[in-house]
């Protein structure tokens, strides 16, 4: 069993997309949420999870399933955005446990769509002192002009691509790996759960 305080959920979404504007009616919505755990003291990465979303304000375009490979079929099959974020809250400690993701959308599309939907946040409060944008301090950490997408920090970190880019479960496992090169570094600032 691990300490609480010593566990980091990473979390990488995938929403519907479309290439230009969206179709009259449709939002951006959540359709998978990529979840790893990380036992920072440890330095490793503990498990890795897969909510798949059903949307219900949009559906899946072509564009989407080209860049994520999800479909509306896939998706179908998956919980409300209320059920994932209640999965969130109660399985993984969303509310109290620490959280990272590879810059701000994750958290602002999280924070719009529990707004849209009326659904709580599940991580506490949308400004909440848990978040670490990780690109942000792998942009510090590394001395760099701009903040590198995913992909080419894991070039620059010397780091292997799992799985597919632009998959929730596969880029929240590799952003796990930048985490985790930026802990060794002694990069990553301390965050203290909510109690």
């Amino acid at each position: 069993m691990y300490h609480r305080s010593a566990l980091l959920n990473i979390i990488d979404v995938e929403a519907t997309c479309w290439n230009g504007q969206p179709p009259p009616g449709s939002v951006n919505e959540i359709i998978e949420i990529g979840l790893t755990v990380v036992d920072v003291p440890a330095r490793r990465r503990v498990s890795r999870h897969r909510i798949l979303v059903r949307p219900g304000r949009s559906t899946v375009s072509d564009f989407c399933t080209e860049l994520t490979s999800l479909t509306q079929a896939e998706v179908d099959q998956g919980v409300t955005f209320a059920e994932a974020c209640r999965i969130l809250s109660d399985e993984y400690e969303a509310g109290v446990r620490p959280w990272a993701s590879w810059g701000e959308y994750d958290r602002q599309q999280f924070a719009r769509q529990c707004q849209g939907d009326r659904v709580p946040y599940p991580f506490g409060y949308p400004t909440d002192r848990t978040h670490t944008n990780a690109k942000a301090v792998f942009t510090d950490a590394y001395g760099l002009r701009k903040k590198p997408g995913m992909a080419y920090a894991l070039r620059i970190a010397d780091l292997p691509l799992e799985g597919r880019h632009h998959r929730g479960e596969d880029d929240a496992w590799n952003i796990a790996a930048l985490v985790l090169d930026l802990v060794t570094r002694e990069a990553w600032p301390t965050t203290v759960p909510l109690s």
